[in-house]
């Protein structure tokens, strides 16, 4: 197995410990959903698998989507976003774009139409920036279909949005209200 692909792997487990089970490794996460960085890599390697500090870094720096950050002197490491598990990462309220977009893929439609974009088992339904983005993640499980949405309106009805540390815009909902339906040609 390549380096890159056994990162993969140590990724997708730091996933799971950092923003849906830390007992996973045995640890337990702050309020603020910080980990120390000595007991998550104790608590990994009691899983049998090998890491170490340097290798913690790596993922962290090539992580393409930016999903973890250090405190200032890397003692402490938290998922920036996606939390199944009630942890306050301390969001900045922000003033999104006119428009954010959502992936997703086609079977959803019918449901996401009716009910709207819910946050489902997340504290926050998950929002891009940039079209290219919400169909990559629409892609992870499927033909890419995405919502384009008017998040302009929505911040003037009075919806709050956050933004995380790694870019992704945050809210509790978006209601069908709030989808370009016929999607507007990509800015």
């Amino acid at each position: 197995m390549t380096q890159e692909a056994k990162d993969i792997k140590l990724g997708r487990f730091l996933s799971l410990v950092l923003r849906h089970n830390p007992s996973a490794a045995g640890i337990t996460l702050d309020a603020h959903g910080w980990a120390d960085v000595d007991e998550l890599l104790s608590g990994m390697r009691r899983t049998g698998r090998r890491i170490d500090m340097d290798t913690l870094e790596r993922i962290v720096r090539e992580n393409n989507k930016r999903r973890y950050s250090f405190n200032e002197n890397h003692t402490k490491i938290r998922a920036n976003q996606g939390h199944s598990i009630p942890v306050d990462v301390e969001l900045k309220k922000g003033k999104p774009p006119r428009r954010l977009y959502h992936g997703t893929v086609e079977r959803f439609l019918p449901s996401i139409r009716q009910e709207g974009i819910q946050k489902m088992g997340r504290q926050y339904v998950h929002l891009s920036a940039d079209f290219r983005t919400a169909e990559n993640v629409g892609r992870r499980r499927g033909t890419p279909v995405v919502i384009v949405i008017d998040a302009e309106a929505m911040a003037r009805d009075g919806i709050a949005f956050y933004l995380s540390e790694n870019g992704v815009w945050l809210c509790d909902y978006v209601a069908p209200e709030y989808f370009f339906d016929p999607e507007p040609p990509v800015e």
